[in-house]
């Protein structure tokens, strides 16, 4: 009899429909059955001897929630017998009740139960008791997740001494992750801690990777990688880990509707054994980025979500280097504009074929002369605006290494792009620019949403940063949102560094280097309006209407052993 390994994750919802993933130790069926009678049963399919569902579930009541559980072969496994939390719950909004979009990335797997935390309270174990306590009361309605969910190159000593059972860590990679396998032990360890995996049960997640999901600096310059092809173990470690993101992240992601036409998902589940459909298609990605699409767009209601991938769409060469290849960036410019002036797509999702690649409820102009949302959340794992400092740096070692200076300094500027990580959206001068443009074009004009907001994490901590357009300004209220990290540590140095980086020394520092470097000037000016704030943290929007309130807390230590969340900063923001 299959048992439950992994999950279950509540992972895509709208007013009707819900998809459930688990991982089992063995092929079953996967059924999630709701007290209010929704339901629906999957087949499980076989990934490198592990074996996974994702299980559509239909016929569920907007504006309720519902409790539920799972069965494998018609036996009860969730809830866990004794677990000590509440029932998880499907819960579907409607465009009335507005929605509560919690956010941040860089999560490190937590120690073991009763072992000292290095790194402090985790912001997600807390946020789940808090939600535990008070099943009733305000929770996220949905979570985003916004890189770095595992740390394939820093893990834990407990994972450290299960690998090397299995192989010599004096081989490369060493004491980072190799292959599938290796892979899994992550997620099993960052998605079995208790609080995390009933807060995963019972709040719908969206995700997007970062570097660490596969490597530091991953895609850093075309120089990086043909270091890393190199090597003989990279391929390896860079298809496992595309292969197991698919599988723990981006399915879902994805809407009904999306994986019924998948064609990928179609091939793993009506094979034996899928490993090779996917290998395959990690393959192709790896040697074509552009034959594969990872962002992906949601609509609740009013709000549209556009989670963009900014890791692997990059365009790495430098006579061309641009954070989204020409065919990210155009989808992405199909999906901001799509219904922003009342014309929309017959199926929503801004590519005018009508495959109905999202069909969320509310999609649409509404036939009132408003545009298709009131929110425009841009996910995107780094940020877009950094302290200008960091920003004008990475503009001067963008021109250094494109040889805006000659041979010398782009040998030099290739070694400090790596030591010194920069490859934000400011080391992609091009793709700045055309993101400020975008931004600045969707928040302008009749039917102009309310906010626009950029959400980001990667550089461990979080700050509040708006824009100005020099010949124009959006009727939007725009904001560059980043939280980081929520569970993981930032060397004292670093802080400093941040605080620096906003102040106005730094400020005239970087117009000469930047100077320097013979760098434009940015489409865009911006000040920082919060923080920067340090510590393990989450940040929550409140949408209601054409309103948005913000609100970042920290999970901090009590005196009797336990963690609770404290407000940090509560603000309006539109």
């Amino acid at each position: 009899m299959a048992e439950l390994r992994l999950g279950p994750l509540l992972r895509y919802t709208d007013g009707s429909r819900a998809t459930v993933w688990v991982e089992t130790d063995g092929p079953c069926t996967a059924e999630v059955r709701c007290a209010d009678g929704a339901r629906g049963a999957a087949p499980s399919f076989r990934i490198a001897d592990h074996h996974y569902a994702l299980v559509p579930v239909g016929g569920l009541t907007p504006g309720t929630a519902t409790e539920y559980e799972v069965f494998l072969d018609g036996t009860p496994v969730w809830p866990l017998p004794d677990s000590g939390f509440p029932p998880s719950v499907i819960a579907t909004s409607t465009e009335e009740d507005g929605m509560r979009v919690a956010f941040g990335s860089c999560r490190w797997a937590a120690p073991p139960a009763g072992g000292k935390d290095p790194v402090g309270p985790d912001a997600l174990d807390t946020l789940s008791a808090r939600v535990a306590a008070d099943p009733a009361g305000a929770r996220p309605d949905v979570l985003l997740l916004l890189g770095d969910q595992v740390y394939a190159d820093e893990i834990s000593d407990a994972t450290r001494q299960w690998i090397s059972g299995r192989r010599d860590l004096e081989r490369p990679p060493g004491d980072q992750v190799a292959d599938y396998e290796e892979y899994t032990r992550l997620y099993y360890e960052s998605w079995l801690d208790p609080e995390v995996r009933w807060l995963l049960s019972t709040v719908p997640s969206c995700m997007i990777f970062d570097d660490h999901d596969v490597i530091d600096d991953w895609n850093t310059s075309a120089a990086w990688l043909a270091d890393m092809r190199a090597t003989d173990w990279w391929q390896e470690r860079l298809l496992s880990g595309l292969m197991s993101y698919w599988v723990y992240q981006q399915l879902g992601n994805l809407s009904p509707d999306e994986l019924a036409t998948d064609p990928l998902y179609a091939a793993v589940r009506e094979a034996p054994d899928g490993t090779d459909a996917l290998r395959e298609f990690a393959v192709r990605a790896d040697a074509d980025p552009a034959s594969v699409r990872w962002s992906y767009r949601r609509d609740f209601g009013r709000i549209r979500l556009l989670m963009v991938d900014s890791r692997a769409a990059r365009v790495l060469d430098e006579d061309r280097r641009t954070m989204l290849d020409p065919g990210e960036a155009a989808w992405l410019r199909e999906q901001v504009l799509d219904g922003r002036n009342g014309d929309e797509d017959e199926d929503g999702d801004g590519d005018g074929n009508g495959r109905g690649e999202n069909e969320d409820e509310g999609a649409g102009a509404g036939g009132d002369g408003r545009g298709a949302y009131d929110h425009l959340l841009i996910g995107t794992s780094l940020p877009w605006l950094l302290p200008h400092l960091v920003h004008d740096v990475e503009a001067w070692n963008a021109a250094m290494c494109g040889g805006e200076r000659g041979a010398r300094w782009a040998r030099l500027g290739e070694r400090v792009r790596r030591g010194a990580d920069l490859e934000h959206w400011s080391a992609f001068p091009s793709s700045f620019d055309s993101l400020a443009d975008l931004i600045a074009e969707a928040g302008t004009g009749p039917g102009a949403p309310a906010t626009v907001s950029v959400l980001s994490g990667d550089v461990h901590h979080a700050y509040v940063a708006e824009p100005s357009w020099p010949e124009r300004a959006p009727d939007a209220r725009v904001a560059q949102l980043t939280c980081s990290p929520v569970h993981n540590s930032v060397p004292l140095s670093i802080r400093l560094g941040f605080r620096f980086g906003w102040s106005a020394p730094a400020r005239a520092l970087g117009r000469r280097i930047a100077r320097h470097g013979r760098c434009a000037p940015p489409a865009v000016s911006w000040r920082r309006t919060g923080g920067p704030w340090f510590g393990n943290q989450i940040m929550t929007l409140t949408l209601r209407g054409r309103s948005a309130r913000l609100r970042l807390e920290q999970a901090r230590a009590r005196r009797d052993g336990t963690t609770a969340l404290r407000t940090v900063t509560d603000r309006e923001l539109s």
